[in-house]
């Protein structure tokens, strides 16, 4: 299990390793043919591994809200542009959204700059090329974030899988010990 620890991979999760030979797992020092002992940390490590997988399937779904909302900013900002291209200071009629399923009509002058709500209460007034600029670099990153959690989460679930493996495995050599330890003492 010490080596288990050492190997990392994705995200800082720590990398499963199987188990082939039980026999010598159960005897190495740190186990001490001990199986409870291992099968808590097996256990342990199960939990700490859905710990993981609840935070990266929480940043998956944040992520997943917060695309379309850049890209609607975005398409907005490519809106404006083509507006203040093609017309000057020509009224727009729009729609915008208030909350979640709730829009408005407005009326709004194309302007070279448009206001970005940046989080944390606060707002920051960009020109329509920063603004397009700074949105696409968000977009790539969060996607490029996505698929990072993508494969995290695949690296994540052979974790799982390999710690069941070993949990059962160290649990049936436990099995077949005290069945040889009894049929011994029969």
């Amino acid at each position: 299990m010490v080596d288990e620890e050492k190997k990392v991979s994705h995200a800082g999760i720590p990398q499963a390793v199987f188990v082939e030979d039980v026999d010598s797992f159960m005897a190495l020092s740190a186990n001490k043919g001990n199986a409870e002992k291992v099968l808590r940390r097996l256990d342990e490590q199960h939990n700490k591994y859905k710990f993981m997988e609840l935070n990266l399937l929480a940043k998956r779904k944040r992520l997943k809200n917060q695309i379309p909302d850049l890209e609607r900013s975005m398409d907005m900002i490519r809106l404006l542009k083509k507006h203040k291209a093609e017309s000057g200071e020509e009224e727009i009629l729009t729609e915008f959204l208030l909350s979640e399923q709730l829009y408005s009509k407005a009326k709004i002058n194309p302007k070279n700059t448009v206001y970005l709500w940046l989080g944390a209460n606060v707002m920051l007034e960009y020109t329509l090329e920063d603004a397009a600029d700074l949105l696409s670099k968000n977009i790539e990153s969060a996607k490029q974030q996505e698929t990072t959690i993508e494969e995290d989460l695949d690296f994540l679930r052979d974790q799982f899988t390999t710690t069941e493996v070993n949990m059962a495995r160290v649990y049936n050599w436990d099995v077949k010990r005290r069945q040889a330890l009894n049929n011994n003492s029969s």
